[in-house]
């Protein structure tokens, strides 16, 4: 559908080029506005969690919703990060999910 997809980044990686910082978590209206003027977004997050931590997954699957294309966050988070920008990719139909089933009644 046109759309770069989302990448993850390490946490002491550069901006890419051509991407606009838009900081540490974010407000979502300071993200609507980058996301509408055509540029391309990164937002870091931060955690000391080791393992999956659910509220930077559920505040990464808004932003990638948003239309957030790079992720800077630790690499405790990164596979699950993906599997989350995997979902997000998969309702908003710019990638097939994983696994469909059908009639589970």
């Amino acid at each position: 559908m046109g759309l770069q997809e989302p990448k993850v980044i390490s946490p002491d990686a550069p901006v890419p080029a051509g991407a606009v910082d838009a900081g540490t978590a974010p407000p979502a209206s300071r993200v609507e506005g980058l996301v509408a003027s055509g540029d391309a977004v990164l937002v870091t997050l931060e955690t000391d969690a080791r393992e999956a931590d659910p509220g930077l997954l559920a505040a990464a699957s808004v932003y990638a919703w948003l239309g957030v294309r790079w992720f800077r966050v630790p690499e405790s988070q990164a596979d699950g990060m993906r599997q989350v920008l995997d979902m997000v990719a998969s309702i908003q139909g710019t990638r097939p999910p994983a696994v469909a089933r059908r009639g589970l009644a």
